[in-house]
């Protein structure tokens, strides 16, 4: 991890600014397996406690870990019941059926690059390429990834770097280009630089 802060304050002096102040790198990661993605869906668009209640109540329904046979065997109205909307529970079907089928194969992302590792998850529905992108950042632990439909990352990108609007995915490769290989600690800093009071 030295060595990653070492380069991302060399090549960048906003950023080496945003590491001084934010101090060490603490990203939780989550397992590379189902019940991490199968979180993620819950996730989406809604904020942190919201989220966190429906998923605990959700688990305790299907059971923990979340497995794709304790998805299906839950019915629309009881995964209504914790808070799920009907789209969102659809999407954890579909995760369910899939994974249960084979056709989406946890064990094989490891070894797969993230072109393709997108390519497998966002066969499922409600899998869109942020979700995508954060399953590489926090499950899988990709330390290059620049999840450019991620609007913490653009805020903080038109602050920092002093956008008039936020920067499209083209501005942010470019302003990332000199943070590779380690575009996900950049990334996680800037998450944090927004959750700091700065003058």
């Amino acid at each position: 991890m030295r060595k990653a802060l070492n380069h991302l304050k060399k090549c960048d002096p906003v950023l080496r600014e945003i590491i001084e102040r934010v101090g060490p790198y603490r990203i939780e990661y989550g397992p590379a397996e189902f019940s991490s993605l199968a979180e993620a869906i819950v996730y989406q668009q809604l904020n942190g406690k919201a989220a966190l209640m429906i998923y605990n109540r959700f688990a305790d329904l299907a059971g923990r870990p979340v497995t794709p046979e304790g998805i299906l065997k839950l019915s629309d109205k009881q995964m209504r019941s914790v808070g799920l909307s009907k789209q969102k529970s659809s999407y954890l079907k579909d995760l369910a059926a899939k994974t249960a089928s084979g056709e989406l194969d946890f064990a094989r992302l490891p070894d797969l690059p993230a072109e393709e590792v997108i390519e497998h998850l966002t066969q499922v529905k409600g899998v869109g390429v942020w979700t995508a992108h954060m399953f590489l950042m926090f499950s899988l632990r990709r330390p290059n990834v620049l999840p450019t439909g991620d609007y913490g990352v653009q805020m903080a990108l038109k602050k920092h770097y002093r956008k008039r609007k936020l920067p499209k995915p083209k501005d942010m490769e470019k302003i990332a280009k000199a943070w590779e290989p380690y575009r996900s600690v950049a990334c996680w800093y800037m998450w944090r630089s927004l959750d700091i009071k700065t003058l």
